[in-house]
């Protein structure tokens, strides 16, 4: 067997593991990495499965152009030329402006770059963004404004350092099971845990204090945790003095969020708000954890505020054991972000508004840079569904899929003068397409992702695309040219060369300095060891910012039409859109099916039975799955994974945004089950 050490391509975590490959070409496993600080030896059952969808027959191996009203194999160039060519004839006919770049998670920070500056460069527009639209813009908003950066905190090895945990929003050990498996390590060694979450997940079954607070209340939890601290003087005093401001802002704005008031909002009891508060404030080192189940809302850059200001006031920032930790959805998230994948940034969060900023840039890259910030991409899907918009580049991404409200998702991609797809498989949003671009996975490319904590590593290059399929870096490259930029490089690790001349926060990342652990940025030069714990002596912005932040109901509550709460999420075996676990047959066999959690006793007044097929439909459309039985979710409550196309929960969700972050409302709308 041949081994060939990359990283997984599923959630953020960070895992690597060994690729192993026969005589023959064939991918036939993977075998964990031992000695990695991340994954220790250990792997989720999707890492385990990591290989299977790799060689999927299903992998798309030329690229297609719909002739006739049907998609039909074409040549490279010809497919590369009409890309270039429509794209630009668009823009010079509605302005540049009027096209659309969607980046993706799941390829590297490399290709993300050469994205970011095809938008920009070659097509001269800042409308270019990624799925962090949908996951964690409201922790890089919160963050950003709070502490000066919008990444994670602190290192995974601080869990064995910590003495309290809180999660909140976050199935850990679905969701991330390596993270929730050092979680509950971390417990059984003696630290306190504290879950928040509606829902009765594994996680919660090892807490010392479950919160079961209502969907949508977590602004109203933390307020009412954060007074109680306050009341009992359990608050830092001396890191607040020192190391923050507006706290008497803060203070003032906590006043109304008595236990009492907070328990009638949140459904819990004056006692664990109190608890809860004793809990955290009594501890001298906390760690926070969050992930979609706070930022996926109408408000959800208030919610991140609020977690923010909690680990300020007991001053758990800055030391070991300590942080806010986002967990990141996908492989390279952060890195999508960190390589400006986003409207209104260049790489390493540089503005580009900031004229200094902006001229570095067109100085590299040779052409005049637009310093108006452009759409985020689910306002670009409100600008394609009212005309404003005419062509779309989505690279790796399934928006008919992933996005909320998938009528309307579906009705501004119709509606398009022109659509193109990257992609390994052809997707529900290939089937839209102009034009389709057969890509490489993973394991067939080499590159960088950056994880979680922020640690860059090497992804390596096991095996050949299949077929006709190309690298995306060389895919994007070829446009580039074609846009009259120089994009010859040789190999990825010159794309990094370049990032890391324009790029602070990387200037000291290169391939020859990654190794098996690779480096945990802002790494700023090449003598640089790394920085796996942030604002260790001041905040990124300086002082950290107290931002009081108020209750606010979501959008679509339950009503008389629709009494049921829809709340969506991941499952153990799955993961987003199923486009690659669907693929793997042993993760397929374990879930095959499209369902939904439903409490006993809403399936009693319904007149529901285990595993019977239920319709679900809220204001945006129905789909029809199979109810399972189960208290994990409160009564009142349902719950329905977002993997399957044939039941696709996005057919349900809100796509009401938060003002601030764009990120639809998927955790909270009202729908109504009816037993068929």
């Amino acid at each position: 067997m041949k081994p060939t050490l990359t990283v997984c391509p599923y959630c953020g975590t960070g895992c690597m593991f060994h690729l192993l490959q026969d005589d023959s070409g064939r991918l036939t496993g993977v075998e964990p990495s031992g000695g990695h600080r991340i994954s220790r030896g250990q792997l989720c059952v999707k890492g385990w499965n990591a290989h299977a969808f790799v060689q999927h027959p299903d992998r798309l191996t030329s690229p297609l152009i719909r002739r006739d009203g049907q998609l039909q194999p074409a040549s490279w160039g010809e497919a590369l030329d009409l890309v270039h060519s429509r794209l630009t004839q668009l823009a010079d006919q509605h302005g540049s402006d009027s096209l659309m770049f969607l980046s993706s998670a799941k390829v590297s920070n490399e290709e993300n770059y050469l994205l970011m500056k095809l938008a920009r460069a070659g097509f001269r527009t800042n409308n270019i963004d990624h799925c962090a639209r949908l996951c964690h813009s409201s922790s890089v908003t919160g963050l950003v404004e709070t502490l000066g950066s919008g990444a994670m905190t602190n290192s995974l090895d601080c869990i064995d350092k910590t003495e309290l945990i809180l999660v909140i929003g976050s199935n850990t050990t679905e969701q991330h099971p390596l993270i929730g498996s050092r979680i509950l390590q971390a417990v059984q060694r003696g630290a306190r845990l504290i879950v928040a979450d509606s829902r009765r997940i594994r996680l919660s079954r090892h807490a010392d204090l479950h919160l079961r607070h209502r969907n949508g209340t977590d602004v109203a939890l933390l307020n009412g945790i954060m007074r109680q601290i306050v009341e009992e003087g359990l608050e830092d005093t001396s890191f607040i003095a020192d190391r923050t401001e507006s706290f008497a802002a803060l203070q003032a704005s906590l006043e109304s969020y008595t236990p009492q008031r907070t328990a009638e909002i949140t459904g819990l009891e004056p006692e664990q708000i109190i608890d809860a508060a004793r809990l955290f404030g009594g501890a001298k080192s906390a760690m926070l954890f969050y992930a979609m189940g706070i930022t996926q809302h109408s408000h959800g850059v208030d919610n991140v505020r609020a977690v923010s200001n909690l680990a300020l006031l007991t001053g758990n920032l800055g030391r070991p054991g300590t942080g806010i930790n986002p967990l990141r959805g996908q492989n390279n998230v952060q890195g999508a972000c960190d390589m400006g994948a986003l409207p209104d940034v260049f790489t390493g969060y540089q503005k580009v508004a900031d004229p200094d900023a902006r001229q570095k840039f067109s100085t590299a890259w040779g052409v005049p840079l637009s310093s108006t910030p452009g759409l985020m991409s689910t306002h670009a899907i409100d600008a394609a569904v009212a005309g404003r918009l005419k062509g779309f580049f989505i690279l790796g991404e399934n928006p008919i899929l992933s996005d909320a409200n998938q009528a309307h998702v579906r009705q501004a991609l119709e509606k398009l003068d022109f659509l193109v797809c990257v992609d390994i498989f052809r997707t529900e949003t290939c089937e839209l397409a102009d034009v389709v671009l057969p890509a490489s996975c993973y394991a067939e490319k080499d590159g960088t992702f950056t994880s979680t904590e922020r640690r860059v590593q090497r992804g390596r290059k096991a095996i050949p695309p299949p077929g006709e399929a190309r690298e995306d870096w060389r895919i994007i490259a070829e446009l580039l040219q074609r846009c009259g930029m120089p994009a010859d490089y040789a190999d990825p690790s010159e794309i990094m060369a370049e990032i890391a001349g324009v790029t602070p926060s990387y200037g000291g990342i290169g391939y020859d300095r990654l190794g098996r652990d690779g480096l945990c940025w802002p790494c700023p030069d090449r003598a640089h060891p790394g920085t796996p714990i942030l604002h260790r002596k001041q905040c990124t912005r300086g002082k950290g910012r107290f931002s009081p932040v108020k209750y606010q109901p979501s959008k679509e509550e339950p009503d008389a039409a629709y009494p049921l709460l829809l709340s969506t999420g991941r499952t153990y075996f799955h993961w987003h859109t199923g486009t690659m676990t669907r693929r793997s047959h042993l993760l397929d066999r374990e879930e095959r099916k499209a369902f939904a959690e439903l409490n006993p006793l809403d399936a009693q007044k319904l007149g529901v039975r285990e595993m019977q097929t239920i319709r679900i439909s809220s204001r945006r459309g129905s789909i029809e799955v199979m109810a399972e039985l189960t208290d994990r979710v409160p009564p009142g409550q349902v719950f329905v994974p977002f993997h399957f196309a044939e039941g696709a929960a996005n057919v349900l969700t809100n796509n009401a945004l938060d003002p601030e972050s764009g990120i639809p409302e998927f955790k909270v709308c009202a729908v109504r089950v009816e037993a068929l």
